[in-house]
């Protein structure tokens, strides 16, 4: 129920509580083993105060015998219990007890004052397994293992050399009862004749073990054998806690055996203790003695004034540290070990403290040997003062040599350089360097300040350390004082000059620089101004020469503006001159922003000057010139601007002639033959035109903007008019040939025109082939049967009404070609590459029908 498996001090001992409430059912076999063996362990303890108890849950129910128990297992007093007999004085004593328990480092869990007083067993079992761990168990120590595991280990090494024992645990470990054997075999043999035991004989063995240890070791009988021997696994706690009064039973019995053998040694110790008494008094009488004698040597301060007796002193005092004190170290220490050694002895021995003789006590050693380390401390610390205070003083006048050599050898040449005047004759860069060199010459000035100030300070110690050669030190830091006053001074006057040579030469520079930005642009602009006035140019129109001579205008006017520009930078030029004068600055050499200068500027001026009157002349005789082209221009467009549309015109007229004509083929050449005279009788005002252009190509103008109409265009429509008036003339000659050769009435004539005109719908005189076959379909054609001709109808072209005309008649005419699809006839004499007499018909024919058949593609063709 409560278990002590892991149980390591206090901690582990308190492990047993959450075991306690986990299990909260008493296996019957246990509860019995466990009331046995707590009965007899609690009544081991009371029969020392002359009691006892039979039933363990009855009679700790009062708190009275529980109160006693615990004081006789602890050896410590209780509070005074209750002698009442009612619940509550009963409850106050086990609360008591309980109190006192817990006041042991036990904290016990579900276990109340209550719960005892009503005679729970499985509590007051619980409770008393609580105090048998904590005043039996706890305290056993083994090997650095404790409690349980301290006593398992006992067991473990006292029965290690008994075979058929192997002690692993508190429970079936214990069952053979040879384990029990073991443990009384190897404290007191003659008790058990352990080679006549066997493992397989449980009860005989636990039997005597049992009877053996309540006889002979006064340990009651807490268990009987069949409880073990019957059970499959004994109660642990029933068996630690018999385990345990085995073990403060054979302890005892160890040390009064101990106890005895010191007897023997009493007398021989007596007399060792004498002799140490007597060591003691000799050792302390020389210790003291010395001491007194030392002390006043390290108290005598007496200064030496040189290094050489301070170091003498030192080593003295080293030799002291080193071979004189060690010794009486050891003499002090092994006092110390003696009378310590001596006190143990006597306190074993049960004898009186040693009191050595008044004064020497180790307390009086030890204050005496405390006053020689003060004067020791005192001394070497005065030692190590002194010699420090020489050491610093030689080593400041060593520092105050170096850093005076050193200070000294910096300044060395400085007044000569910040004397100089290198910049009245320097550049502005060259200033601007001796500005930066200066400037770093100050920063390391400013830096060397502190060395200045570290010598001052250096003789300044040596003064206040009473320095013996003072006076050449504080000689030498004046001179170097005053030398860096004079330094200062000069630093500043040199910085000064030269910030004023740099102002001045920043003045001049940015006057350069402010010329060169003004003079560059007015140069390129008088440069550009030249360049442009003599500029040769060419012109085609007025208005070009009119934008010409507006710009120039335009230039005129900024002249005056330029004027003002090219004297302000003379001014600026003026104004370095000045400067240079008033302040005598050095310059060397030029602007270093230009080369242009005020010679060279004013040289252009003057040239910009002449050439202006000189562009002016230019520009008026061009205009002049441009006004008569304009004058040519105009006359030849009035003229272009009235043949240009009157050829167009007669051109359509025509078109309209050849499409809507009236009246018989005779009467319509008539008619064209007159409008073509009229035509012709025009061409004078050609002529009169190629007159003017020919003016205008000798005057060089190749654009004209008042007409659209060029010399070119003109020539190409008059021909393409006279073209196409003798072409029409001559179609409608070929029409009356191929009237009188068919015979074709004028009916007939007029019909295929009204046809051709209606199917030729953009009047171009031209049918397609799907216009041409709606056309042969309109003057009764039947082509819809004819699979060829109804194939080259998709494909054909006519051009010209007389061409059409001719395909007509012909096959009318002439039934023997009627074979010959009409169509793929016509397309003959369309193709360039089929000649016309294979297509002509094998059937005989009359020569004159032949002739009139050639003489018609003849006149068709030609």
């Amino acid at each position: 129920m409560y278990n002590m498996e892991n149980y390591d001090g206090e901690n582990d001992y308190m492990q047993q509580e959450d075991d306690w409430d986990r299990d909260l059912l008493l296996d019957p076999a246990w509860e019995k083993q466990q009331r046995k063996t707590f009965t007899a362990w609690c009544n081991s303890h009371l029969r020392k105060a002359g009691t006892q108890i039979e039933n363990i849950e009855e009679d700790f129910r009062d708190g009275l015998k529980l109160m006693l128990l615990l004081e006789v297992i602890s050896g410590e007093r209780l509070a005074k219990p209750e002698r009442g007999k009612m619940r509550v004085h009963k409850i106050s004593n086990v609360n008591k007890a309980l109190d006192f328990i817990a006041s042991k480092g036990v904290k016990l869990v579900s276990i109340g004052a209550e719960e005892i007083v009503d005679g729970n067993a499985k509590m007051t079992l619980g409770m008393i397994w609580t105090i048998i761990l904590r005043f039996a168990i706890q305290d056993i120590s083994v090997e650095e293992t404790s409690a349980k595991e301290g006593l398992l280990l006992w067991c473990q090494r006292k029965t290690a050399p008994y075979k058929n024992v192997n002690i692993q645990n508190f429970h079936i470990s214990w069952k053979d009862g040879l384990g029990f054997c073991a443990l009384i075999h190897r404290h007191r043999p003659e008790l058990i004749d352990y080679g006549k035991l066997r493992k397989d004989d449980p009860m005989t063995n636990l039997n005597t073990a049992f009877d053996v240890a309540e006889k002979y070791l006064d340990i009651p009988k807490m268990l009987d054998a069949e409880d073990i021997v019957g059970t499959a696994r004994p109660d642990e706690k029933a068996i630690m806690t018999y385990v345990s009064s085995f073990y403060h039973a054979f302890s005892g019995a160890q040390k009064a055996e101990t106890a005895a053998n010191r007897i023997c040694k009493v007398l021989a110790v007596n007399q060792e203790n004498e002799q140490l008494m007597e060591d003691y008094e000799k050792l302390a009488s020389d210790l003291l003695e010395w001491i007194r004698r030392t002390i006043p040597w390290l108290e005598n301060r007496m200064p030496e004034n040189t290094m050489q007796a301070m170091q003498q002193k030192l080593e003295d005092f080293r030799d002291y540290r080193r071979l004189h004190k060690p010794p009486k170290v050891q003499e002090k220490c092994q006092l110390e070990i003696n009378f310590n050694t001596l006190q143990t002895k006597l306190r074993l021995s049960n004898r009186p403290a040693f009191m050595p003789s008044e004064g020497k006590m180790v307390s009086d050693i030890n204050n005496a040997w405390g006053n020689l380390e003060g004067a020791e401390k005192g001394y070497e610390e005065w030692l190590l003062n002194e010699i420090r205070r020489l050491e610093r003083l030689d080593h400041l006048a060593e520092k105050f040599r170096q850093k005076a050599a050193i200070h000294e050898a910096w300044t060395e040449g400085k007044e000569d350089m910040l004397q100089k005047r290198d910049y009245e004759t320097a550049s502005l860069s060259e200033i601007k360097a001796l500005l930066k060199k200066h400037e770093a010459f100050e920063s390391d000035l400013a830096a060397h300040q502190d060395r200045v100030e570290q010598i001052a300070a250096i003789a300044q110690e040596l003064n206040e350390l009473d320095y013996y050669d003072s006076p050449s030190v504080n000689a030498r830091c004046q001179r170097i004082c005053d030398q860096w006053d004079a330094l200062g001074a000069l630093t500043q006057k040199r910085s000064e000059a030269l910030q004023r040579t740099e102002k001045l030469l920043e003045t001049i520079d940015q006057l350069y620089l402010e010329f060169a930005k003004r003079a560059a642009p007015f140069n390129n602009w008088m440069e550009g101004a030249m360049e442009d006035l003599q500029d040769t140019f060419i012109v085609h129109t007025i208005e070009e020469i009119q934008g010409l001579s507006t710009a120039h205008e335009q230039f005129k006017a900024t002249l005056p503006e330029a004027d003002k520009e090219r004297l302000a930078i003379l001014g600026i030029h003026n104004e370095i001159a000045k400067i240079v004068q008033t302040y005598h600055v050095n310059i060397a050499g030029t602007n270093p922003y230009t080369t242009i200068n005020p010679q060279e500027i004013n040289a252009k001026w003057d040239k910009v000057r002449q050439l202006v009157p000189q562009r002016d002349q230019a520009l008026i005789e061009e205009h002049a010139r441009q006004q008569n082209n304009e004058r040519l221009r105009r006359q030849f467009a009035n003229q272009a601007n009235v043949i240009g549309p009157w050829i167009q015109t007669k051109m359509e007229e025509i078109g309209r002639i050849s499409i809507e004509m009236h009246g018989t083929l005779e009467d319509q050449l008539t008619h064209l033959r007159q409008y073509e005279k009229s035509i012709v009788n025009y061409k004078p005002k050609i002529d009169q035109l190629e007159g003017d252009h020919q003016l205008i190509q000798e005057a060089l103008i190749f654009d004209n903007k008042h007409t659209n109409y060029t010399m070119e265009h003109i020539r190409v429509g008059w021909e393409q008019l006279l073209t196409t008036i003798a072409r029409t003339i001559n179609e409608i000659e070929n029409q009356i040939l191929t009237r009188d050769a068919k015979g074709i009435s004028q009916e007939q004539l007029n019909e295929f025109r009204a046809s051709f005109n209606h199917f030729d719908r953009d009047h171009s005189g031209t049918l397609g082939a799907e216009e041409f076959k709606a056309c042969l379909i309109s003057l009764g054609f039947d082509i819809a049967n004819d699979a060829q001709v109804l194939n080259c109808s998709h494909t054909l072209a006519v051009r010209g009404l007389t061409g059409f005309f001719f395909f007509c008649f012909s096959f009318a005419l002439f039934p023997p070609y009627t074979s010959i699809p009409p169509l793929l006839f016509y397309s003959c004499f369309s193709s360039s590459s089929l000649h016309l007499p294979m297509w002509f018909p094998p059937h005989p024919a009359t020569s004159t029908s032949r002739i009139v058949w050639i003489s018609s593609l003849i006149l068709l063709f030609f």
